[in-house]
Parts: structure tokens; C-alpha cells; sequence
């Protein structure tokens, strides 16, 4: 069993900043990739940012240089430093990780239950 929990949500006013928290943890033999996905009502859950064995990062347009992914191997955690942040930002961010529970088995995603982030104007 692979148990993702997030960390680090809350309120806060538009142009603050918060930092999410991603511990990952279980039956994991590797991870190739751990990063953010969000959701805001009605919408569709969207790619924040990923993070590939520690330095190969990707963000969506709308968050690149207001967010920042980090990764810590050694706890299998990872981090979202967001910055700057708009009412637009509002919405459920989950924790990913594309995983292998064994040597040779075949990546599987997990994913976490979700923390709410709400941006106040």
C-alpha cells in the first residue's frame, strides 16, 4: 500500500503565499515523478507542476514564476512554493507520484486526498 498525504492549504489574501507539503509513504520501491494537480468547481483537475527524479521540473503557464516544485528524495516529499497568489488560484490542489512498489513491477499513479487553497481579493 503507497499512502500519499498533503499538507499546507488554507486561506489566504491575494498576493500571499503558501507552502504545500507532500509526503509519500508505504510499500515504494522508486518514484520516477511526484507533482501538483488542482481543481476549482466546474473545472477540470489541471497539471500544476511535476518534478522527475529531483531537478527536471515542469509548470503549467499560468503558475511559472509565481510557483516552485521541490523535491526531497531521501523523505519522498514534495513541495509546492506558491508565491504571488491570485483568486484564480483557488482550488483543490492533489498530490501525484507515479510510483513502483517493486524492482520490475510497472509505475502506478497515487494520489492524495487533497487540500483546499483559497486566495481571498
Amino acid at each position: 500500500q503507497v499512502q500519499v498525504v498533503e499538507s499546507g492549504g488554507g486561506l489566504v489574501q491575494a498576493g500571499g503565499s503558501l507552502r504545500l507539503s507532500c509526503a509519500a509513504s508505504g510499500s515504494i520501491f522508486s518514484i520516477d515523478r511526484m507533482g501538483w494537480y488542482r481543481q476549482a468547481p466546474v473545472k477540470q483537475r489541471e497539471l500544476v507542476a511535476t518534478i522527475i527524479n529531483g531537478d527536471s521540473t515542469n509548470y503549467a503557464d499560468s503558475v511559472r514564476g509565481r510557483f516552485t516544485i521541490l523535491r526531497d528524495n531521501a523523505k519522498n516529499t514534495v513541495y509546492l512554493q506558491m508565491n504571488s497568489l491570485k483568486p484564480e488560484d483557488t482550488a483543490v490542489y492533489y498530490c501525484n507520484l507515479n510510483a513502483r512498489v517493486r524492482r520490475f513491477s510497472y509505475p502506478n499513479d497515487y494520489w492524495g486526498q487533497g487540500t483546499q487553497v483559497t486566495v481571498s481579493s
